[in-house]
């Protein structure tokens, strides 16, 4: 019923950059009707133009739902235009980093349902993973409707309160780019061993991509998958002394790391 609601009433993708795109594609594929849809933004991709969905066309009266996707420096221009949609009947899915439930009652008013959300970068190939949250004027039809169409681009999962989005951001959000990192690590350490350039990436990768369907897919926890292929006094766990050292490996780094980035999180919520 909410799809149906929804195609009628008109979808509004404020923003359609990467993460736009990404969700845009996976609604298509998903059947949701591309005259149905409204793209607002300065620079659309050929790609966009290309879906058969209405770019920097009139805007419909009262749109079900307006995806939120521009950068946080542009939110302070876009967001007020949108101002007359505020009060209760049009539902604000945002997924603009560092901007916080408040910010959206201050511009839109209280009674407007507002949900945030933080998706990551495997969005883009249907693998990411979704965080929400919804303020005091989403009811659980804003929400449950919010997760489906959220989705089409991975996993979801929602939040007891907001302060956990800066944990989300830092795990999460920015996640992916410390797999790439390790990726990176992993292949130059090959190459310091002696593998050629080529063949040290394709490894690194491999295993990586492996480890981490293996890691999704497994009823064991990582911890437990870790220990199944460390034999004792064997390569692995000789690695292994070395990358859980308490003062120098990942469990140190990984919680440094991650508190940096929760913590500039806050600093962009605070503005």
């Amino acid at each position: 019923m909410w799809r149906d609601d929804l195609a009628a009433r008109g979808l509004v993708l404020l923003g359609c950059g990467k993460m736009g795109s990404a969700m845009l594609e996976g609604w298509l594929k998903d059947g949701f009707p591309g005259g149905s849809v409204w793209v607002q933004d300065p620079a659309p991709s050929d790609w966009v133009r290309n879906r058969g969905v209405n770019v920097n066309k009139a805007l419909p009266d009262r749109p079900g739902l307006v995806l939120v996707a521009v950068k946080p420096q542009m939110m302070a221009e876009a967001l007020p235009s949108l101002k007359a949609w505020g009060g209760g009947q049009t539902v604000f899915l945002s997924v603009a980093a560092g901007t916080p439930l408040s910010y959206f009652k201050t511009v839109l008013g209280e009674n407007t349902p507002v949900i945030r959300a933080m998706p990551n970068t495997p969005a883009a190939i249907g693998k990411g993973i979704t965080a929400l949250i919804g303020n005091v004027a989403a009811t659980a039809d804003h929400l449950d409707a919010a997760e489906a169409l959220l989705s089409a681009i991975g996993d979801t999962v929602r939040l007891e309160n907001e302060g956990q989005m800066d944990a989300v951001t830092a795990v999460s959000g920015s996640g992916p780019a410390y797999v790439f990192h390790l990726i990176e690590t992993l292949a130059e350490a090959g190459m310091s061993e002696g593998l050629p350039e080529h063949l040290a990436l394709r490894l690194a990768r491999a295993t990586v991509a492996g480890a981490g369907a293996m890691a999704e897919m497994a009823e064991d926890s990582p911890a437990q998958l870790r220990v199944n292929v460390t034999s004792p006094n064997g390569t692995t766990q000789a690695a292994l002394e070395v990358l859980m050292d308490a003062g120098r490996g990942f469990p140190a780094l990984m919680r440094e790391a991650v508190k940096a980035a929760a913590e500039r999180s806050r600093e962009l919520s605070r503005g």
